[in-house]
């Protein structure tokens, strides 16, 4: 059947009975393709047959179905003709894994982060009926991103609405981690509420066979705060805000699944259809534990099981592990998560002290804001959070924990490039949003060793600070460098002249094979590990500036705002004469691929480094010559 569907609405071709074949051959595939490249398995199979009824009854491009975060959109690629796509899945110069509207015309909006569909839905909705035209919009959301508060912002807007406004509630019980909150307790009774459903379709099916009054009566329903609306509606949450609910209903069904989306679409006002689906479906690995199965890498499909198996430490596990040893001395620490204490490495902290363990939900403003209240009651939060997801909190950051300095530690994971997830993952801002703020301190490891000493001094430290580190293995070289870590201060690890290279947390690793290349070619070569991007060492930046013709910085992160700029502007500041080469990625997006392709293609390679170097120090030593030239003739 798959080959069957070669475009858009090619699906509207085949049977009703022929349906169940596709959905289960989209399984297998997909179970294949992910198998060899990674990516989003759980969440893409639990939504096979909901995304197959909105092909069926919508039609695309012209009818536009918006979906949150977006790793779900699997089966909508299939059915929109993008299969040869998957061969290339989330690899450099591919398919992204992610909708994008530059990779066909039915992504209608680029997503990543959660929370987003309502807003973005809502924008189309008012851009179409101020344009005139007729299409339909369907905003697809999960249980998990209806904890952010984005979403009821959205919701709280949508409610005034008097168009047509689809909001599809895929409710499979789960966010990354599992769900908790207020909303998640709501949504579950929903799920048990057969009782309130059927007697809501009964009364309705009754009503509707009255004449004349039967219509009109379900309308007032709809739109009164009665005793008959509480008794019939489970829904009452969305009811109250002035939008309609539909169901819960089962959503592996298509042909449910089709006459209630129809039914969504002839109701003249916003409309909540809440679908139940089993993340993982069709799949027993990902059925049984469908957090592992969120993102992963490539796995034998016989067992689940990675195709290569973690042999070392990353820096998740460590910072894991040192936080629960701190915990166990130190009552006062406490560990919080925005759904992901598996991805941040909170698993075992939650086990062993889960009266000091804190899973907000999908909601990092909320989190941060919590911390500072946590903070000023005494309380050490560490909040460890994913570096793009703690953009969201950056207002939180500034009035409700720096202005008050209050001692919350971010533990800042998923720094610098991530790779396969793309542009909406990339950790690639942190430095530059954490280091304009004031009182905040920023730090990142070289190592992993360094990792532990950075995070015990944040608990110590009476302000607030975070600590940056990448995903992968933790490095575990150059042990033997370990310094105890001093406010502000950065660490030297060779002390020559000519060049000298500052390194930024993870990139040491990068910086150690530069320096040897550039030691092979003859260059005197200084190489001090920065340790403080903000605060600047200012006295290491100083001596570096007497015994150097040219300073090298290599960070991970955008170069406007980062700490290479921080050094330049110290430097002209000061007057110094001395040449300032900052190494850092381009002010632009970075799409997904292998983290060592995406180095290459921005110049972040060490290969290209040490080419830039000599180049640039060349150069300047040309210059200086000609300079010296010139006042001999003088």
């Amino acid at each position: 059947m798959l080959e069957r569907i070669q475009k858009e609405n090619d699906i509207k071709e085949l049977n009703p009975e022929e349906l169940d074949e596709l959905a289960l051959e989209i399984r297998e595939f997909l179970i294949e393709k992910i198998s060899k490249n990674g990516g989003h398995l759980a969440s893409n199979l639990g939504v096979v047959e909901l995304t197959m009824a909105m092909h069926l009854v919508f039609e695309l491009p012209r009818d536009k179905i918006i979906w949150d975060v977006g790793h779900q959109s699997y089966t909508h690629k299939l059915l929109t003709g993008r299969k040869d796509g998957f061969d290339g899945l989330r690899k450099y110069g591919g398919m992204s894994g992610f909708p994008k509207r530059k990779e066909s015309a039915c992504d209608a909006f680029d997503t990543g982060h959660s929370s987003t569909s309502i807003s973005a839905g809502l924008g189309y909705v008012q851009a179409r009926d101020l344009q005139g035209e007729d299409y339909s919009v369907i905003s697809v959301i999960g249980d998990g991103s209806l904890t952010g508060g984005m979403a009821y912002e959205a919701l709280n807007n949508a409610a005034s609405l008097d168009t047509n406004f689809i909001i599809v509630l895929n409710d499979n019980n789960m966010s990354i981690s599992e769900n908790v909150g207020g909303m998640s307790k709501y949504l579950a009774g929903l799920r048990t509420a057969d009782f309130y459903t059927g007697l809501k379709k009964g009364v309705t099916s009754v009503l509707h066979k009255v004449p004349i009054v039967g219509d009109s009566m379900i309308q007032k329903m709809r739109k009164t705060k009665s005793s008959i609306k509480q008794l019939v509606v489970p829904g009452m949450f969305f009811e109250d805000m002035g939008i309609t609910y539909l169901g819960p209903i089962p959503g592996h069904n298509i042909q449910l699944l089709c006459r209630a989306l129809r039914e969504a679409k002839r109701i003249r006002e916003p409309v909540l259809l809440h679908v139940i689906t089993e993340k993982g479906k069709g799949y027993e690995p990902a059925e049984k534990h469908p957090d592992k199965f969120h993102g992963i890498g490539p796995f034998r499909i016989e067992t689940g099981e990675p195709e290569t198996p973690k042999k070392k430490d990353t820096y998740t596990d460590v910072f894991g592990k040192v936080l629960c040893d701190e915990a166990r001395n130190r009552k006062e620490v406490a560990a919080i998560t925005a759904a992901m204490a598996d991805g941040t490495g909170l698993t075992r902290f939650r086990k062993l002290y889960p009266e000091r363990f804190f899973d907000v939900g999908i909601a990092e403003a909320h989190g941060v804001t919590f911390a500072a209240g946590l903070a000023a009651g005494g309380v050490r939060p560490v909040f460890a959070v994913y570096s793009s997801f703690l953009q969201r909190g950056y207002d939180q950051m500034i009035h409700d924990v720096a202005l008050p300095n209050l001692p919350v530690v971010l533990a800042v994971d998923r720094a610098g490039l991530v790779g396969s997830d793309g542009e909406t993952h990339q950790g690639i801002f942190d430095l530059s949003y954490l280091s304009s703020i004031p009182n905040m301190v920023v730090m990142s490891p070289k190592h992993k060793w360094e990792l532990a000493d950075m995070l015990r001094f944040a608990l110590s430290y009476q302000g607030p600070s975070a600590i940056r580190y990448p995903r992968g293995e933790a490095y575990d070289e150059y042990e033997e460098f370990r310094e105890p870590v001093v406010y502000g201060k950065s660490e030297f690890l060779y002390r020559e002249s000519s060049v000298a290279i500052i390194s930024v947390g993870h990139m040491f690793e990068t910086a150690v094979r530069v320096r040897g290349a550039l030691k092979e070619s003859g260059y005197q070569c200084s190489l001090v590990n920065a340790r403080f991007i903000k605060p600047i060492d200012e006295d290491m930046v100083d001596e570096l500036c007497k015994t150097h013709r040219m300073i090298v910085t290599i960070e991970e992160n955008v170069q406007t705002g980062g700490y290479g700029e921080h050094v330049m502007e110290y430097i002209c500041r000061k007057d110094r004469n001395v040449k300032v080469l900052p190494l850092a990625l381009p002010d632009d997006y970075v799409e997904h691929g292998n983290v060592g392709t995406l180095r290459k293609e921005t110049g972040l390679d060490a290969d290209t480094i040490v080419r830039r170097i000599r180049k640039t120090y060349d150069r300047q030593k040309e210059h200086l010559l000609d300079m010296q030239t010139v006042q001999e003739q003088l």
